[in-house]
């Protein structure tokens, strides 16, 4: 099996319920799913402004801030600060709000729902072969500069998915994420 591209160009923008921002879905789980049926998902969010997020049941959420100075998040009255470049993961579920101090912001997220999927997310700058387990998709998202995987160069924001049991040299001349998805 090979890699699926997806490009950053090919997606369309759908408005968040509360009007703070919009997302650009890049994959998931089934493919067919909508957002109270999906194993796992993963989209880019342009967030204009604060304000609650939108809850999802029994899920998780891992979310990375790629452009912006960072987000002051709210978790059930606990409040933290997602980083540039440093996913927070956090029930999607829990009471969640969020503040932008220093203007609007891009964030990267997973979420996965509970039993039926679960995500690791880490940020590569060098290259490395990626390696797919048996039991998972794996999912690259180039969010700065560019990379190559098995021949094909992602742009920004670009993304291609894993096939299972497979391998995958991987170049990066920036910051490409690295989306393990297990699926039970």
């Amino acid at each position: 099996m090979t890699l699926t591209l997806l490009r950053a160009a090919d997606r369309v923008a759908t408005a968040w319920l509360n009007g703070g921002g919009t997302t650009r879905e890049i994959a998931g789980h089934p493919a067919d799913a909508g957002p109270a049926d999906f194993a796992w998902r993963a989209s880019l969010a342009d967030v204009a402004r604060g304000g609650p997020f939108s809850r999802f049941p029994d899920s998780d959420r891992v979310l990375t801030v790629v452009d912006g100075e960072g987000v002051l998040l709210t978790v059930d009255g606990t409040e933290h600060h997602a980083e540039p470049y440093r996913p927070f993961a956090f029930p999607g579920d829990a009471d969640t709000d969020c503040r932008l101090p220093a203007g609007p912001v891009v964030a990267f997220n997973v979420m996965t729902r509970r039993g039926r999927a679960r995500a690791t997310v880490d940020l590569v700058r060098t290259a490395r072969p990626v390696d797919v387990p048996a039991d998972a998709d794996v999912l690259l998202v180039c969010l700065t500069g560019t990379a190559v995987v098995g021949g094909t160069r992602l742009g920004r924001f670009d993304a291609a998915l894993l096939p299972p049991t497979s391998r995958h040299p991987l170049a990066v001349d920036g910051t490409t994420a690295v989306v393990t998805l297990r699926t039970r």
